[in-house]
């Protein structure tokens, strides 16, 4: 904002506290003086506690905010001054856009939705008052671009379907004025940008008004169990507060650094604000009570006039004081092997006494897919015989768990396959992470998630693959994790090496993003998806009566689980908290109704694994699970795909 003098001299009279050259010099000083905080929280990791120092993230979002607090207030107490002295709107705009950004990073670093939520004030403030328009300048063209790709990744998180409609429709209709507008200049990455959103909501919206991804007190806290769980109580009790979540996998929908496994599980690890609160609080009433949208008698008030008045509290008002606060999220895009691992051990460090981290991981393995629509026939299950499995790997790039020799033993040439494909680039080293990469975290207590063509790679030999030699025991730093822990044994959910699907033709795997993950988030959604029932195929009242089926299936399981007495200790420590009971009763359900619908020769590439083993009241072919999904599958009328 510096670099204005002929705007600051030959202005006379007062505005709010001295001559209009003082207010427009100080209002200068403090907007320099916030930007260089800015640059400096622009160092700071999102993830950790920022090093030697604690709390050094913290200790510089402070710093910002107060200085942007500062600038904030001043502009308002001194408006007719500065606006003489020429300020323009786009100004205040920036300047609001700059609090939203520093509102989100801070979401990003701590995972709590008020700083969501302020930031999706401040730029929906932004777009209603139209700080940006009326200008054919190149810089601010690219400013408001800037504007619309950061608003519509704040909307998406925060679940606003109808505000990142109307963002995406302003966004392409900016960029094709921009072309117009600007002809000399390429908007080639924007309009990539756009594309990438309109894709993302192609997918995320498929289920556009089910239950939300969210942990939601209303729908997945059982009251028929909630006293068993309120009373189960573990030798050792751990506390999930971290979590790292990282997938790369080639043409898959993603939009900014959001991929959609990510986001399903970011959005699967959060709280969401109870359906009384809604009730009480619609976010319209009080955004139009805060920003003054309306006055006394109704009618709305123009913001056509520099205006600045954006409430800094509305997000009290919005957030939900009765829950938990959400755990810690790293979000990494497309990281070296490298990087992802100093991350880890960062987290690891940082980690609390009796606490556990949540690791979770989706690449493709080995040299990744060579055509990701490659599919495969399967048997299917004895009833739905025409059944096909869609394979997520090639026919020469098999899983590891099927690639043997007839003495049981792996050549050495293939001990190296057993790997997770991080980069473009193939097998290069800083692309490669090995199950072994994994051990010396194993120090500490982690609940680790695999969601590969290759997860079974991170698997020792448990009997149930011959494929495994002594060799890999000996050798434990390369393709192993289970069974060589160096402290704590991890808990380990494993995807299936191929999804399955009913009908190939339909499904485009890499659109939909993975199937274990949208079982383990969206688990009604993903078996939907599997069987090829789409959102308006099914009427309303059958879907939520399938979500009630599902729901007393988990309250049932629950309470096995809460009263198993061959609970191994590793899921009995975790078992209190709500978001890990949440995967665990999902990957049960996930296991079932895959065991059941690819029931074949080939079944063990279809189906996933954890790692140790639940107890047997709750396998796959345990009469309490099947029965709930017998009892699913007929409500859908989808039974004939499955074998029970």
């Amino acid at each position: 904002m510096a670099g204005r003098e002929g705007r600051k001299f030959g202005v006379g009279g007062g505005g709010g506290g001295g001559s209009k050259e003082v207010v427009w010099r100080t209002f200068q000083a403090l907007a320099e003086s916030a930007e260089k905080k800015f640059a400096r929280v622009r160092d700071v990791p999102l993830y950790g506690t920022g090093g030697p120092h604690p709390q050094q993230g913290n200790y510089h979002f402070g710093k910002v905010f107060k200085a942007y607090m500062r600038l904030w207030k001043y502009q308002q107490e001194n408006r007719p001054a500065l606006v003489d002295a020429g300020l323009n709107r786009w100004e205040i705009g920036d300047i609001a856009g700059r609090i939203a950004q520093l509102y989100f990073t801070q979401y990003m670093r701590t995972s709590q939705p008020r700083f969501l939520l302020e930031s999706y004030v401040f730029y929906e403030a932004i777009l209603n008052r139209n700080y940006f328009d009326h200008t054919r300048d190149l810089a601010l063209r690219f400013k408001k671009l800037r504007f619309y790709a950061r608003f519509s990744l704040v909307a998406l998180i925060l679940n606003r379907n109808d505000t990142v409609r109307l963002l995406v429709d302003g966004f392409r209709a900016l960029v094709h004025d921009s072309l117009s507008s600007f002809p000399e200049t390429n908007f080639k990455e924007w309009k990539l940008v756009v594309q990438e959103i309109v894709r993302f909501i192609e997918v995320d919206t498929a289920f556009a008004n089910v239950r939300p991804l969210r942990y939601s007190v209303l729908f997945d806290s059982h009251p028929v169990s909630r006293p068993y769980v309120a009373r189960f109580h573990a030798k050792k009790v751990l506390k999930f507060k971290d979590a790292l979540l990282m997938s790369y996998h080639r043409h898959e929908v993603k939009f900014a650094e959001l991929t959609l496994d990510t986001y399903r599980m970011l959005q699967c690890l959060e709280w969401e604000p109870g359906g009384s609160f809604h009730q009480k609080h619609p976010v319209e009433s009080i955004y139009q009570k805060h920003m003054g949208e309306s006055n006394a008698n109704g009618s709305m008030i123009d913001h056509s006039g520099p205006s600045g008045l954006i409430d800094m509290n509305l997000a009290a008002d919005l957030t939900d004081p009765s829950l938990p606060p959400n755990p810690r999220k790293a979000i990494l895009y497309r990281p070296s092997a490298t990087h992802l691992l100093a991350v880890m051990a960062t987290i690891c460090e940082d980690l609390p006494p009796e606490s556990i981290m949540l690791i979770y991981l989706s690449a493709s393995g080995k040299g990744g897919p060579k055509n990701v629509s490659h599919v495969e026939s399967s048997g299917g299950s004895r009833k739905y015989s025409n059944n096909k499995i869609a394979s997520g790997i090639s026919s020469e790039k098999q899983s590891v768990v099927a690639d043997c020799h007839s003495n049981g033993k792996r050549e050495s040439s293939d001990y190296y396959d057993s790997y997770l494909v991080l980069g473009p680039k193939g097998n290069e080293g800083s692309n490669v992470l090995y199950p072994g990469d994994l051990i010396p975290f194993t120090r500490r207590p982690i609940f680790l998630i695999i969601d590969s063509d290759n997860s079974h790679a991170f698997k020792a030999d448990t009997g149930n693959h011959a494929c495994y030699s002594q060799d890999t025991v000996k050798k434990p730093g390369i393709h192993v994790l289970h069974g060589v822990e160096r402290g704590e044994t991890a808990a380990l959910l494993l995807s299936p090496p191929k999804p399955a699907f009913r009908n190939v033709s339909g499904v485009d795997i890499t659109r939909n993003g993975s199937q274990f993950t949208f079982f383990l988030t969206a688990p009604l959604q993903a078996l939907c998806q599997m069987v090829g029932i789409s959102s308006p195929d099914t009427d309303t009242d059958v879907y939520n009566d399938a979500e009630e089926i599902l729901s007393t299936a988990f309250s049932e399981w629950e309470v096995i689980l809460c009263t198993s007495k061959n609970l191994d200790l590793v899921w009995a420590q975790v078992l209190s908290d709500p978001f890990l009971r949440r995967l665990i009763l999902r990957f049960i359900f996930c296991r079932s109704v895959l065991s059941a619908f690819c029931a074949s020769e080939d079944e063990e590439q279809f189906l996933p694994v954890c790692l140790p083993q639940l107890p047997g009241s709750v396998s796959a072919i345990s009469e309490v699970v099947q029965s709930a999904v017998l009892r699913l599958a007929n409500h859908l009328k989808i039974a004939d795909c499955f074998s029970f």
